[in-house]
């Protein structure tokens, strides 16, 4: 089940505001990268867009996103992310900072017909660092 959780980031990652040379449509940008790098299964390209300090539930890390997007990848060979609703927004005080909340689905399938599903509300912190945003913190129910 934790291996849903990693997936939610990719939808929540592609839906991400929109703009031009903003924050936000950097952020766009990277939710874009993730949503591939987890629905091609480039375990390598999601763990570029982890941050250094990156935390699930306050008590999981890197080493575990790892693990369970690996776990994942060997599952399914079709891993989908719907998003239900969703809202992102970069914090007004620290502008190094971005928020998303979604409620999302999350399919995995050995052909068309998904084999396993799930609904979450999921809530990410995002940190910019060097230009490029990294998920910082991942929460779910």
């Amino acid at each position: 089940m934790s291996a849903w959780k990693i997936a939610a980031l990719a939808v929540l990652l592609a839906l991400v505001g929109c703009g031009r040379d903003d924050p936000q449509a950097a952020l766009q940008r990277a939710a874009e990268q993730l949503q591939t790098s987890l629905e091609s299964k480039q375990t390598g390209e999601l763990m570029a867009l982890l941050h250094a300090d990156f935390q699930a539930q306050r008590q999981y890390d890197q080493e575990w996103a790892r693990r369970t997007a690996t776990l994942m990848f060997l599952r399914h060979r079709n891993v989908r992310v719907i998003a239900l609703s969703q809202r992102s927004w970069i914090d007004a005080t620290y502008p190094d900072r971005g928020y998303t909340e979604a409620q999302v689905a999350l399919t995995g399938a050995e052909a068309l017909l998904p084999q396993q599903a799930g609904h979450y509300q999921v809530r990410l912190e995002w940190r910019e660092e060097n230009g490029n945003w990294q998920l910082a913190r991942l929460q779910w129910q």
